[in-house]
């Protein structure tokens, strides 16, 4: 009735981990908010199986907004690890004190 859900939108899409152009039956979903599952008003990004296999695969709750609030795409690394140890130590409290 509908048609098949392949033949709907683009073929292709691209990894954002490696940048390469793949089919979309090839790619594995990435939702960055950790629920894939809850499809309503959301636009997927897409990964090559071998950088979908190379993710962590454990909880990130709260990981994107942490990343957001120290504006982690703008930053070299060393400001990245900088800034990340000093956020998470700040939220969680210092790696060497007891819970």
């Amino acid at each position: 009735m509908w048609g098949s859900r392949r033949r709907r939108g683009n073929d292709s899409v691209d990894c954002i981990a490696c940048g390469d152009t793949i089919r979309r039956t090839d790619a594995r979903e990435y939702d960055k908010e950790g629920d894939r599952w809850d499809r309503k008003d959301k636009e997927f990004e897409h990964l090559c199986k071998a950088c979908h296999n190379d993710l962590c695969h454990q909880p990130r709750a709260e990981l994107e907004d942490l990343l957001v609030d120290i504006d982690a795409g703008a930053l070299s690394e060393t400001e990245f690890l900088a800034r990340y140890s000093q956020a998470v130590e700040e939220r969680y409290g210092s790696v060497d004190s007891e819970q």
